[in-house]
């Protein structure tokens, strides 16, 4: 509770004064004793007082998980900031990069979560594909639409028959000998909703150790990102109604 590791389901922490709520979640982190360091920086894209968009690197996490503790994205901002308050309102994957946005007062923090929830976001993903069998034709565009279901092990995602729940917009940005460049639109937000789509269109991304077929569990190799980043979010400010649009300075490039 010191340490600001104990709060309940909205974020707001937990000290030794709190007084005891019934039919409430509690969360706590737990120590580890070998935490892996991920040797890659954060950057703060904006800041001001209702909310933080920062871009997150490949292999770190988002939020605490597993052995990931203080070497998450929310631990790094919360130190850096001094503000322990802080907290994501949605998520990308540990293995992708790209921007993530935070809201800062506990206050207007369901408006911010409301935004995701009621897909008001609009979100702009790069993708870099293996095409060595299937080349695509540059400006070539997919709409995605199917049913996305957790299977065995269920950290992973499967493309199954029934009433679609996730949709996605895809475009060729660019081609290359054996790779080529996508931009994604992700409509609905399904976990590995866009690694799955690109899948289904014969083109896995580069470098993902779940699909098309699972990978051993090993380290992460730091040479190897997953080619997949989230470029762009806009959306208008519930709080102040203004038009938000926040770009990652660092894009996917075809060697």
């Amino acid at each position: 509770m010191t340490d600001g590791k104990v709060h309940w389901h909205d974020g707001s922490l937990i000290n030794t004064q709190t007084p005891f709520v019934a039919q409430q979640r509690v969360y706590y982190y737990r120590e580890v004793e070998h935490e892996p360091v991920i040797p890659f920086a954060e950057k703060i894209i904006f800041q001001d007082d209702l909310i933080v968009v920062a871009y997150k690197p490949h292999f770190l996490p988002v939020t605490p998980g597993g052995k990931y503790i203080e070497e998450c994205l929310q631990n790094r901002l919360r130190n850096t900031l001094g503000n322990h308050n802080l907290q994501a309102v949605h998520r990308i994957d540990k293995a992708t990069a790209g921007l993530v946005l935070f809201s800062v007062n506990p206050n207007s923090r369901q408006q911010y979560h409301a935004l995701f929830e009621t897909q008001q976001v609009n979100k702009t993903y790069q993708a870099i594909a293996n095409t060595i069998d299937n080349i695509p034709i540059k400006n070539q565009q997919w709409e995605i639409k199917n049913r996305l279901q957790k299977t065995e092990p269920r950290f992973l995602m499967h493309i199954v028959e029934g009433l679609a729940n996730s949709h996605s917009r895809i475009r060729c940005l660019q081609t290359s000998v054996d790779k080529a460049l996508f931009e994604l639109h992700p409509i609905t937000g399904k976990t590995h909703q866009l690694r799955l789509h690109m899948q289904s269109l014969g083109w896995p991304l580069l470098h993902d150790t779940y699909y098309p077929e699972l990978q051993p569990s090993k380290p992460d190799d730091y040479a190897k990102p997953l080619q997949l980043l989230a470029q762009k979010l806009q959306f208008i400010d519930p709080v102040t109604q203004q038009q938000r649009c926040f770009s990652s300075n660092t894009e996917l490039k075809l060697n």
